[in-house]
């Protein structure tokens, strides 16, 4: 196993940021990340604007794997998440889908003891340790942290958790994976810019598919693939991810147009991951068991 800590940091994905480790494809590594804050506000007394904006959404990398081309697909399999044993959330006026309620900042921190993230003394709730922004290279200019995209990024999606193999377009030699922004919960839709914010440890596997080359983000569940997309507003996104979905699906079913399609409105769900980062992302549920009979692989 190799390691990466969180000193290894970036705030942009692109092609010209410099490995800060070589891997060769089925090496297992641990990434150490900061919280989207940088670890900046650990208090209840430190409000949002008195972080550095331009160190907000860290990711820990890049890592270079050896023999990845642009006409691969890199496999990234989450073995484990851990987390430090506090998180800590913010309320910004005018940011997120819900700043415009929003009167005054705060910060609250959140105990994670015992499998629960302790909002009050009467709410807890389960710890569901995800990565928030996991990507790749991207194709043209370098993209901040922020924002997702073909390459992932900052994709918010709750079901990128332990046990899950994420499928990743590779632009650039080696593909230059970058990790952070883990949540200890987040629900769907991230309303008020963020979900429990941690640092902590990420251990991956990471492996390459040669030859297979992917258009937009696959998640790999036990149960489901999701299809990720990200665009500028919410009709935008959905529209892209029901395309990616259909590419997907039609390359993979010896069915017609018209039967994928059917497919897709009784067997799938369109679902929302985020409506707060510059753009929108969505993701398409596609259950196992519904194409059991079928061949749904990458190989």
């Amino acid at each position: 196993m190799k390691k990466i800590t969180a000193d290894n940091t970036i705030f942009a994905m692109g092609k010209d940021n410099p490995p800060a480790l070589e891997v060769d494809p089925g090496e297992i590594i641990e990434f150490s990340t900061k919280d989207c804050f940088s670890n900046q506000i650990q208090s209840c007394e430190e409000l949002f604007e008195s972080a550095d904006w331009a160190t907000i959404n860290p990711a820990t990398g890049p890592v270079f794997v050896k023999g990845t081309e642009p006409s691969d697909t890199l496999v990234v399999d989450i073995l484990d998440i851990t987390l430090a044993d506090q998180g800590v959330m913010v309320a910004v006026p005018e940011m997120g889908a819900l700043g415009d309620k929003i009167e005054e900042s705060e910060t609250k921190i959140i105990p994670l003891e015992n499998g629960y993230a302790r909002f009050n003394e009467k709410i807890s709730l389960p710890v569901k340790p995800m990565i928030g922004v996991i990507g790749t290279a991207p194709f043209g200019e370098e993209i901040p942290n922020g924002t997702p995209g073909d390459h992932g990024g900052n994709m918010d999606t709750k079901h990128i958790v332990k046990g899950t193999r994420l499928y990743l377009p590779v632009f650039h030699p080696g593909g230059l994976l970058a990790i952070g922004d883990m949540h200890a919960v987040m629900g769907d839709g991230e309303v008020i810019i963020c979900g429990v914010e941690a640092p902590g440890k990420a251990l991956v596997k990471v492996d390459v598919i040669k030859g297979k080359t992917l258009n937009t983000p696959v998640l790999d569940t036990p149960d489901h693939f999701y299809v990720i997309a990200s665009e500028k507003d919410l009709n935008s996104s959905a529209s892209k991810t029901l395309d990616k979905t259909y590419e997907f699906l039609s390359e993979r079913l010896p069915l017609s147009t018209n039967e994928v399609c059917m497919l897709m409105s009784i067997a799938c769900d369109l679902q929302i991951s985020q409506v707060v980062d510059p753009l929108i992302t969505c993701r398409m549920a596609i259950p196992k068991n519904t194409f059991a009979l079928y061949s749904l692989s990458f190989a």
